[in-house]
Parts: C-alpha cells; structure tokens; sequence
C-alpha cells in the first residue's frame, strides 16, 4: 500500500519541523514509494536530535529516507539542549500558521492568556523568526 507525499508529510511532521527549525530544510518529496527528507544542520547534536524525533514517530522509518548533513555554514540553535529539547517533546508540541494580521503577542494571548509571553514562542522559532515584530501569513511556528 503506497502512501501519498501528503500522508507521508503529516507523519513526519515533528521531524520536518525539527530539522526546519534546527537547521536548513532543503527539500521533501517523494523518491519512489519513500519520502525524501534533505536538511543541513549545525551539528551531531541536533542531527542526532532529528534521528531521534524520526525513530519516535517509526523505530523502522521503511517509508522514509533522511539525508542529514552537518554543515558548519547553518546557524546552530540557541543551545544544542535547546535542539535536543524540541525533538523531545513530541506530543506536547503545537503548530500555529500565521494568518494575515497576527502578531506575536496575539497568537501568545491565544494560546497562554498574556500578550506578554510573546517571548516564549520568538524564542522557540529564533531560526524562522529574526524579529519578533515581524511574522508572515502562512508562517508555521511552535508553540511551546
């Protein structure tokens, strides 16, 4: 039974956010009856923390193949812990997509009551994010 590049995308979703937010998303798609992941990283740490997030969504991944190389050109996270720490939260994590007129401070009222707490979602999205007064419609961004 083949599975659609959509279907595959969702699966991996934790993963495909990970390495994007970790490090430099080059492309996904299919190759052949398998989804093809290639991104570039800062380091062992995070590409090991990217292994780790794929190997908790299939111990197997016989639907996937990742091309992760370690580039010393891509920025590395805040922390490497900082990295490791977003591969393991897996289910607690949340994605929002921008929608026009958003900001920081809405989305953080949204989700944790306090405009304030804007910070905690900048912080988690440094490598998307340069500004925290500056985000696009359509952006997908973690919420912590």
């Amino acid at each position: 039974m083949s599975q659609t590049l959509e279907q595959l995308k969702q699966k991996y979703q934790s993963a495909i956010s990970l390495a994007q937010n970790t490090g430099h998303l080059q492309n996904v798609n299919m190759e052949g009856e398998k989804l093809l992941v290639r991104a570039s990283v800062a380091n062992q740490d995070v590409k090991n923390a990217v292994w780790n997030e794929i190997k908790k969504i299939d111990p197997q991944y016989t639907d996937l193949t990742a091309d992760i190389i370690i580039d010393s050109s891509v920025p590395a996270p805040a922390t490497a812990a900082a990295g490791a720490a977003a591969g393991s939260q897996g289910g607690s994590e949340r994605k929002y997509t921008v929608k026009p007129g958003d900001s920081l401070s809405a989305i953080a009222e949204q989700f944790y009551g306090k405009a304030s707490e804007y910070n905690r979602i900048f912080e988690a999205n440094r490598s998307l994010l340069k500004d925290p007064d500056h985000v696009r419609a359509g952006q997908e961004l973690i919420i912590p």
